[in-house]
């Protein structure tokens, strides 16, 4: 899915502990009329009815989007739209699919400033691409334990950003590796840094007549960087806590320093005062322990079906150290 946050008929906090949208499903569509049977409705059960419309180009999609009707929605890949769909969270009038419209939205290209990334690309391309590889090895890391192969074929990168779910993984690695975003809409095009994407769980800042168009990402270079996540099922599951860190030092002192935070929020959000304890210092074990105090501190942590706010704060004291030493190891930087 890709393009403006997701459509609100109940607000996304009361339903965080009623519906869970980690687990991923696939649908395929066919024809203009396409009925959906929702889950745990008998085959005579009445069948939701909308329209299908596949513009060539992403200026029409963006015209066929309503900013005052939240019943039209675009689809690309849908892995999490079609779930919502199936537990009747949401009932569209009008789908507008993006998988026709210009190939320059799949591409990958590469410069020595970094990567320009196609919203309409999947998460397995963008999981073999060689010019990722060289330039933004911490997004290949990331998507190899992203959900699974069934998905990261359909899923969109622009769809992992605009769905706005803090479960996701992309987010925190993008912001960390401090990535921007072109949106386009119907005044044209505006760039969006992804650390302002977010504004709560399952809430973006784009509009409803807007699309995510392309990322941006910055070479990685000499920044080591890392992913972790802690899951409670499967290592492709859903993470209770995903902690993302690139640091740039110079003789063991830190210069710069990102770490973001999901999963445990209720958005993908930097953690500046534990960024702050660590600039400009030399890393050891009472540093980290003292980012660590700072970071669980910072943010308010949400229960949910995969762990208590208590839970969550004792794995963020762990894993915000964890992380930053798997940034600065070889192995886990890059």
């Amino acid at each position: 899915m890709v393009g403006c946050p997701v459509s609100k008929p109940r607000p996304f906090s009361k339903l965080k502990d009623q519906v869970d949208f980690g687990e991923e499903s696939l649908f395929a569509n066919a024809g203009w009329a396409i009925p959906l049977l929702l889950a745990g409705r008998s085959a005579d059960a009445a069948m939701i009815q909308f329209e299908l419309a596949e513009p060539r180009t992403l200026t029409d999609a963006v015209r066929l989007l309503d900013p005052g009707d939240e019943t039209i929605r675009p689809i690309a890949g849908g892995t999490a739209l079609m779930l919502m769909m199936k537990a009747g969270v949401f009932r569209p009038a009008k789908l507008v699919s993006l998988r026709k419209i210009e190939s320059n939205y799949t591409a990958i290209t590469a410069t020595a400033r970094g990567l320009t990334i196609g919203a309409m690309t999947t998460l397995s391309d963008l999981e073999q691409s060689p010019d990722v590889r060289a330039h933004a090895p911490l997004i290949i890391q990331t998507l190899l334990t992203l959900s699974n192969v069934r998905v990261r074929n359909v899923a969109t990168v622009g769809g992992a950003l605009a769905h706005g779910d803090p479960h996701m993984d992309l987010p925190p690695v993008l912001m960390a590796l401090d990535a921007s975003l072109t949106v386009m809409g119907p005044s044209g095009e505006r760039n969006l840094p992804v650390a302002d994407l977010f504004t709560g769980y399952y809430e973006t800042v784009l509009a409803l007549n807007e699309l995510v168009a392309f990322v941006h990402v910055p070479a990685q270079e000499s920044k080591q960087a890392a992913y972790l996540k802690v899951t409670t099922g499967a290592v492709d599951d859903w993470p209770a806590l995903g902690i993302a860190v690139a640091i740039a030092s110079d003789a063991d002192i830190v210069r710069s320093v990102r770490i973001v935070a999901s999963a445990a929020t209720d958005k993908a959000t930097r953690l500046t005062s534990a960024e702050a304890v660590l600039k400009g210092n030399r890393i050891d074990d009472k540093l980290l322990r003292r980012a660590a105090e700072a970071a669980v501190e910072e943010v308010e942590l949400v229960s949910d079906m995969r762990g208590s706010a208590p839970y969550k704060r004792e794995l963020m004291r762990v894993y915000v150290q964890r992380a930053v030493r798997a940034a600065l190891d070889e192995s886990g930087g890059r």
